[in-house]
């Protein structure tokens, strides 16, 4: 079967996507692997209406209203091979299913990778973060620490401690020079030299182990994983890539269009900042952009 538009991705940038197309009427394809960036995540925030929801109630609900629309489908499946041009691309899924579409929407996200520290991976989600507008309020005063993992982790200090002390860890990835340093103090930041040996659950918080020092307990960690691209699609199709500040991101226009004709990208896949907000507000505008190109060829 031919789609107006197939969207790889059924998480909350491709599902706000196909309903945008849907409400236009048009064939629309949503083919979802179930593997959602927050899934680590209990709750989710900073989503007007849905603050403190559970990312899988949010999802079930999107998907049970995008489907009240008769031109609407979800595919549960993981997609491996993509092909064509415009108007006529074509997908393989993993279990040697085909669909045709006119227009694709590249949805699929990114996968988070962690430093290797003991512990660290098992907090992921619960008390081992990476926003605070997403998490930090649920964690009170803290204390925080944030885990230098690359030069940014010097902005992210000074942006956390907003939210209560923070202590930065430096773990032989960040040297700041005398001007950060006065800044970070000026903040009320405190700085912890050494590398992080390793992460454990407390009651209340963690203990993070340095190598030479005590331990610090926190009560939650802000870390920055690198990021790579869920899929090889993108690469498949010819998309352009931009290298953001912990891994690449297709390189979309402001109506979330790739350099190939007809090829759409939204949410984490294309931006370096990821928050459902912004994802559910990019996949709207894929979404609407790839209704109007079969309209305005």
């Amino acid at each position: 079967m031919q789609y107006d538009v197939a969207i790889v991705g059924g998480s909350f940038a491709g599902l706000s996507a196909a309903l945008q197309i849907a409400r236009g009427k048009r064939k629309v394809v949503v083919v979802d692997a179930g593997l959602p960036r927050n899934r680590f995540a209990s709750h989710s925030h900073g989503f007007l209406t849905r603050d403190g929801a559970t990312p899988p109630d949010m999802l079930r609900e999107a998907r049970r209203q995008l489907l009240d629309y008769p031109t609407a489908e979800i595919v549960d499946g993981l997609v491996d091979a993509a092909e064509g041009r415009a108007d006529d691309f074509s997908l393989r899924l993993a279990n040697g299913a085909t669909l045709s579409a006119r227009r694709l929407v590249l949805a699929g996200g990114v996968s988070d990778t962690l430093p290797d520290i003991p512990g660290l991976a098992a907090e992921w989600g619960r008390r081992v973060i990476h926003c605070p507008y997403c998490h930090g309020y649920e964690f009170g005063e803290g204390p925080f620490g944030v885990l230098a993992t690359e030069p940014m982790a010097f902005m992210k200090a000074l942006l956390v401690s907003d939210w209560g002390p923070v202590q930065l860890f430096l773990n032989e990835a960040l040297s700041p020079d005398a001007d950060q340093a006065a800044k970070l103090r000026a903040r009320g930041v405190s700085i912890v030299p050494g590398r992080v040996e390793s992460v454990s659950s407390r009651e209340d918080g963690l203990s993070i182990e340095v190598a030479g020092a005590a331990a610090v307990s926190v009560a939650a960690l802000f870390v920055a994983p690198k990021t790579v691209l869920s899929s090889d699609l993108p690469h498949q199709l010819g998309c352009v890539l931009a290298e953001g500040p912990m891994g690449a991101f297709i390189s979309v226009d402001e109506r979330k269009n790739t350099n190939v004709p007809g090829v759409f990208a939204a949410g984490d896949i294309a931006r370096p900042m990821p928050t459902v907000a912004l994802a559910v507000a990019d996949g709207a505008m894929a979404g609407a952009a790839a209704h109007q190109s079969l309209i305005f060829e």
